[in-house]
């Protein structure tokens, strides 16, 4: 047996390699791809443009310090910039890494305030990490559990509810930061109002909060717009990003504007191999792609198809709750626990993932072809109306 710590509840497959929107196993079975990673495999498997960009990369430069000056970050925070409207960008390498440096700065922020013991706004069923902080201001006790004492310093409320955030806001004099994913991604595919976000935006005008979104899962062109927050009109203080935004290469991003900018200055936050040379060629390549090959809109489009597809196709079977998300960010939520349906779709040759115990998430790479859609609406609505049959 490996010497793996058993952290994992791992599917007993193991790939080989993949190609576009499929993967092949050891024994060269062929399977859809519908997870990418969990929203990492922006491109799909061995696109061409990604493998010359990074191969070029290793030839040239991999790693060097941070105390240097790395130009393909230089180049990578310009472009981040241009598209988000924010003002400046530091590096890490996960989405955890990226909410850790954005509640630092919260922190930092509210010190230089004169708050003593500063407070950020968290939903319940978020989802932003696994170390202790991002762990503290996750919604998820399951993930909190064995790991008390947990870090203070978060005000939770109802998410997607403009009137929690309001009481807090006449009550709690701490407060210096909201923290909220557009769409919840592990929290079951929770998809924030519009109107939604536009007041939190409001209400951190009037009290002097920070705006953070964590997009993470949700930004990098996956619901047809290049974050998802963007659908709203609105400009966040603080945004992280990381998983597809390399493509399977490990980066993360925290983002500033505002008056989130210019909080952290030399020796307040760091990174050993955050932005370097071979990730951000990754993530250039990846921006690069999106933009050239029109997978924005495609996202949106697809999105569209695939949950009509799925609706139609399950129009009238007993036990479906609903079938909602954005862009390439679907849940499919059933009236029961529904994790068996991971087993039965990998043994059938889809990847597949269920959170919450009965939601079903997709989250396929931006690549998917129309083929891949129908293929996808067809085995999965023929697996769940099975599932629910035998498990009525």
């Amino acid at each position: 047996m490996p010497h793996l710590m058993n952290n994992y509840s791992r599917l007993s497959v193991a790939f080989t390699h993949g190609q576009g929107s499929h993967l092949f196993d050891e024994q060269g079975k062929r399977y859809l791809d519908a997870l990418a990673g969990i929203a990492v495999n922006t491109l799909g498997h061995n696109h061409p443009r990604l493998v010359k960009a990074l191969s070029d990369q290793v030839a040239r430069l991999i790693h060097v310090s941070n105390i240097y000056r790395v130009r393909e970050q230089e180049a990578l925070s310009d472009r981040l910039a241009t598209l988000s409207g924010m003002d400046e960008v530091f590096f890490c390498n996960s989405g955890c890494e990226a909410n850790e440096a954005a509640i630092k700065l919260a922190r930092l922020y509210g010190h230089r305030k004169g708050i003593e013991a500063p407070a950020i706004v968290v939903m319940e069923q978020a989802f932003h990490g696994r170390t202790l902080a991002t762990l503290s201001a996750t919604g998820n006790r399951k993930v909190q559990a064995g790991f008390e004492p947990l870090v203070a310093g978060f005000v939770r409320v109802p998410f997607d509810n403009l009137a929690a955030i309001e009481t807090v806001a006449a009550h709690n004099t701490n407060v210096v930061a909201v923290l909220i994913e557009p769409i919840q991604g592990e929290g079951g595919i929770n998809v924030a109002h519009q109107d939604y976000l536009r007041g939190l935006r409001r209400i951190c005008d009037q009290k002097g909060w920070l705006l953070m979104v964590d997009e993470v899962q949700c930004g990098i062109a996956r619901t047809g717009q290049w974050f998802a927050h963007q659908h709203a009109g609105i400009r966040p203080d603080v945004m992280t990003l990381a998983k597809g935004l390399g493509s399977g290469v490990p980066i993360g991003a925290c983002l500033a504007a505002g008056p989130a900018k210019d909080v952290f200055g030399p020796g307040n936050h760091g990174s050993t191999f955050g932005g370097n040379p071979l990730a951000c060629a990754a993530a250039l390549t990846t921006l690069e792609v999106i933009e050239q090959d029109g997978l924005m809109s495609r996202a949106a489009a697809l999105g569209n198809s695939i949950r009509s597809g799925l609706r139609q196709a399950l129009k009238g079977v007993p036990g479906i709750a609903d079938i909602r998300g954005d862009g390439l960010m679907i849940g499919i939520e059933l009236d029961r626990p529904c994790g068996d349906l991971v087993q039965r779709a990998l043994d059938a040759g889809l990847l597949i993932n269920v959170t919450v115990d009965r939601v079903i998430r997709l989250l396929p790479p931006l690549t998917f072809s129309d083929d891949d859609a129908a293929l996808l609406v067809s085995m999965l609505s023929g697996l769940i109306g099975e599932f629910l049959t035998t498990k009525s």
